[in-house]
């Protein structure tokens, strides 16, 4: 006898201004491994939930809920992951990063480091470097104003 479906959705009234980010590490190279075990969730947020996108090659994500962009840009910028990312771009450790940022009124930002094949929105918009007003979540998203705490990393310290 079939059973009625269950259905059910979510009251987020309480969260006006959530976001939603995707997270993934890719591992390239065999050292890669050692870089994606040593990196877990360090942080504080409204949830954490782990993902495994591929075991080949090995590809974790994870999907995080914050509370608004300023919460998540405030966390980005400030230990210990301000350090993990400054020792990323000097050296990926054989990863690649990557995060898709999803607003609920709106708007959608991305960034895409050592990914050697388009995934994401980047299999299917096209892709321009990094620099400039694309350098930062918040010039991509075209935000107002400025963030509270500086970069661990500035264009100019990539070359």
């Amino acid at each position: 006898m079939a059973s009625k479906v269950n259905r059910v959705t979510v009251d987020l009234s309480a969260y006006p201004d959530l976001v939603v980010i995707y997270l993934g590490m890719r591992v390239n190279r065999l050292r890669g491994m050692k870089t994606v075990f040593s990196f877990g969730p360090r942080i504080g947020l409204l949830l954490h939930e782990n993902l495994i996108l591929s075991l080949f090659p090995l590809h974790v994500g994870m999907r995080q809920y914050w509370r608004d962009f300023e919460s998540l840009e405030a966390w980005a910028r400030s230990m210990p992951h301000q350090k993990w990312w400054t020792d990323f771009i000097r050296d990926s450790g054989g990863t690649g990063f990557w995060h898709e940022t999803y607003f609920k009124h709106g708007g959608i930002e991305a960034i895409y480091d050592d990914i050697p094949s388009p995934l994401g929105l980047a299999k299917f918009a096209p892709t321009q470097p990094a620099r400039g007003a694309m350098f930062s979540a918040r010039r991509r998203l075209q935000l107002e104003g400025e963030a509270r705490v500086k970069g661990p990393v500035s264009e100019e310290d990539l070359g």
